[in-house]
């Protein structure tokens, strides 16, 4: 017991911060003030957040005083905190501070207590602190199918499908207290903080590169254009980014960005490049641009993307494609959009081509 006792602990307040470090007697003291056994507590041998009333030295001293223990909840593994958990999710994601810098090159700065992870596509981070553990993983670190070698075997497959790296990297603040680790925009834009707990059944969809990184319990997983006409001409392909979870995912969208959030039957027509993500209730489908010089000479493409409420969209001003469109036309001599050969040559995928 006086092993507890001179350890290092922490543990969550009712706003959601963490609090600490601290002696074993003022954990229990702070415990009983929140939410006592179910408040979340860190300590010596523990690697994720845990309630109060599962960790042993922690529940004997709220029992004496007068808290019953609390029982584990079924098929529940013990994780961080998150608010607003989904159903659609069983397990919590960590709970992480951040800080967004920049205007045209931007970066995330995320901040971790003692055990908490964040997880990242590789090659995006920009800087950590030396407490910060750094593992790359095979296949999704956050998705329920991640056990044994096939669970990470089909996770790492679905990451295929959206052409990102069969990794992820995972960067744990490993210390005694706070770390810090950033992730940096590719190429220039706006970088997006969401809360997937907030989000209609905690999902939502997105291009397959915009990912940037999220809190562990966050899911990356894939969603399929079920209309041939939408996989084709959409200009995301068959295949979308799913994020799932009930943290916060950080997103990466070309320019400016544009938030609307539309009524139920209510419509918006996108250029198919400027699509960044959508809630799972919104229908995307295609429809062919009007009149044959609109078609040749508009350099909109043949096909509209129409996205239908109820539900929120975000949409980026300069998409990947047309920016890197401009360059290879300006270095290899190329004509401008208005001409017949820029017209015809973006015919069929508009600002994809």
């Amino acid at each position: 017991m006086s092993q507890s006792q001179d350890a290092v602990w922490y543990c969550v307040d009712r706003a959601g911060a963490s609090k600490g470090p601290m002696t074993l007697d003022a954990l229990v003291a702070t415990v009983m003030q929140t939410a006592g056994p179910k408040s979340l507590v860190y300590g010596p041998g523990m690697s994720a957040w845990t309630e109060a009333g599962q960790v042993p030295a922690v529940a004997e001293r709220l029992t004496g005083g007068g808290f019953p223990p609390v029982p584990p909840p079924p098929g529940m593994p013990n994780s961080s905190p998150a608010m607003n958990a989904s159903p659609t999710s069983r397990r919590s994601a960590d709970v992480i501070d951040y800080e967004i810098f920049g205007e045209e090159m931007q970066y995330v700065l995320v901040t971790l207590d003692p055990g908490e992870t964040v997880i990242a596509e590789p090659g995006g981070m920009m800087f950590m602190t030396p407490d910060v553990q750094m593992e790359t993983r095979f296949g999704d670190p956050s998705s329920e199918q991640q056990s044994g070698f096939l669970g990470k075997l089909m996770t790492a497959g679905k990451r295929a499908l959206t052409g990102e790296s069969l990794f992820m990297t995972t960067f744990t603040a490993a210390g005694a207290g706070r770390a810090q680790v950033a992730f940096a925009a590719p190429y220039p834009g706006t970088i997006l903080a969401i809360d997937l707990g907030q989000m209609p059944e905690a999902e939502l969809i997105c291009q397959k590169d915009s990912f940037l990184a999220a809190a562990r319990g966050v899911s990356v997983g894939i969603a399929f254009q079920k209309k041939i006409g939408v996989g084709l001409f959409g200009g995301e392909g068959f295949i979308m980014q799913r994020l799932s979870g009930s943290g916060f995912a950080f997103v990466h969208a070309g320019g400016c960005l544009v938030k609307r959030t539309l009524a139920p039957g209510e419509q918006v027509k996108v250029d198919t490049g400027c699509i960044v993500a959508f809630t799972k209730s919104v229908q995307y489908d295609i429809q062919m641009v009007g009149g044959v010089k609109n078609k040749i000479f508009g350099g909109e493409g043949l096909f509209f993307a129409i996205l239908t409420g109820p539900g929120e969209i975000w949409l980026q001003s300069l998409p990947f494609s047309r920016l890197a469109g401009r360059v290879i036309a300006a270095v290899g001599g190329g004509k401008g959009e208005g001409s017949v050969l820029g017209g015809v040559g973006r015919m069929i995928g508009g600002n994809n081509a």
